[in-house]
């Protein structure tokens, strides 16, 4: 099994300790929360993003059938090796990033635009929890285009997206993503390398490639990535 996604239809011992609103007043529930009508999807909503990203500190899964390992047993050699990513939309591209890099998932903020600064890579700095931070088009810098041009289809693309902030080498950084899908384990194995047909800027920051649900999704390379973000910033 060259994918482990994190399963929302985990363990009763670990369900314990996890309050699953999802299972509840969500979407699998009775749709009570008052979430829902901002969120439209559990899997949009912060509270089920950091409850994956707990989720993945507890469970430990292996290359079997069902992905998971039972009590005290070794997970396989070829399995072993799993990798933590978050998949995120931007356009109509499906990318990842180590979870790690992972500070928040938030709703949009204001973002306040630089004087004297023309940079399209750089939109300005966004207050988050009383810290200002550095604020960044990720679909600039990949020469992503705007893939909606329905105003129906962008009233509701619009609530589906959301602000990462991100934290590498010490450096916090916030991108909006037009969609979050949550966080999967991927092992070696399942890393393909980039079509030389990808010539647009995604190719030049994409490391490699991982087939997930229908969908190409790049792998971007972290270091290289924000390198060239750090150089838009100085």
């Amino acid at each position: 099994m060259p994918i482990m996604t994190t399963s929302l239809d985990y363990q009763t011992d670990t369900m314990a300790l996890i309050d699953d609103c999802w299972n509840r007043i969500g979407v699998r529930g009775d749709s009570s929360c008052e979430r829902l009508a901002l969120h439209i999807d559990c899997r949009n909503c912060p509270v089920h993003a950091r409850a994956a990203a707990e989720l993945l500190d507890r469970l430990q899964l292996d290359g079997g059938s069902d992905g998971w390992l039972e009590p005290g047993e070794e997970p396989q050699q070829d399995d072993a090796d799993l990798h933590s990513l978050l998949l995120f939309r931007i356009g109509e591209e499906w990318l990842a990033l180590p979870t790690a890099l992972l500070e928040e998932i938030t709703e949009l903020r204001s973002v306040h635009r630089l004087p004297h600064r023309q940079n399209a890579v750089v939109l300005g700095i966004t207050n988050i929890r009383g810290a200002l931070v550095t604020c960044v088009s990720l679909a600039a810098m990949l020469g992503i285009g705007d893939s909606s041009s329905d105003s129906k289809a962008s009233a509701r693309q619009e609530l589906l997206r959301r602000m990462l902030i991100v934290r590498h080498n010490g450096q916090t950084t916030a991108f909006t993503a037009d969609e979050v899908h949550g966080t999967l384990r991927v092992a070696a194995s399942a890393r393909q390398p980039v079509p030389t047909t990808l010539i647009r800027a995604t190719g030049h920051f994409t490391d490699a490639v991982i087939q997930w649900n229908g969908h190409s999704v790049g792998l971007l390379d972290q270091e290289l990535l924000f390198h060239t973000l750090d150089r838009s910033l100085a």
